[in-house]
């Protein structure tokens, strides 16, 4: 584990607002040189704290509107049967996320469709006939708002 200073998690706070900044404009937000952002940059990246940047795309921007999380649960369990459950839920393009879970379900899916007609075919034709499905449970997102991560 890294010891983080005060400068550091306004670094990784600048940085979760916008990643695509340059360390010459990270530096002057931060009253730091170029070159001691970008090695405090390179800390941080050598110690994983941060583990690479993202684009992050408007799905709406996109015609994507409707967001449904799924909970699946496997009609039979095994390794055979959750590798290829994994393997066949990634190839869809409109599953953004699988998570493998403990509870109630086994997994847990965030879905994106253009509408809920949308979502019933990526259902009904994609998601249900996936090898070893069995109960799904689905919530559709009304709203979301977005959080600032640990450090603020």
């Amino acid at each position: 584990m890294i010891d983080l200073d005060d400068t550091d998690r306004a670094l990784l706070r600048a940085l979760s607002r916008d990643a695509g900044q340059s360390a010459g404009a990270l530096g002057r937000a931060l009253g730091l040189s170029q070159p001691a952002t970008w090695r405090r940059v390179r800390r941080l990246e050598d110690a994983r704290v941060l583990a690479g940047r993202r684009i992050v795309v408007d799905r709406e921007a996109l015609g994507f509107g409707v967001t449904v999380f799924l909970g699946i649960k496997l009609a039979t369990k095994g390794r055979v049967s959750l590798e290829d459950f994994e393997r066949a839920v990634t190839a869809i393009p409109e599953v953004q996320v699988v998570q493998h879970v403990l509870g109630l379900f086994d997994y847990r899916l965030r879905v994106v469709a253009r509408d809920l007609a949308d979502f019933e075919r990526v259902l009904r034709r994609r998601i249900m006939t996936l090898p070893a499905v069995g109960q799904v449970e689905a919530n559709v997102l009304l709203s979301e708002e977005r959080r600032p991560g640990p450090l603020g």
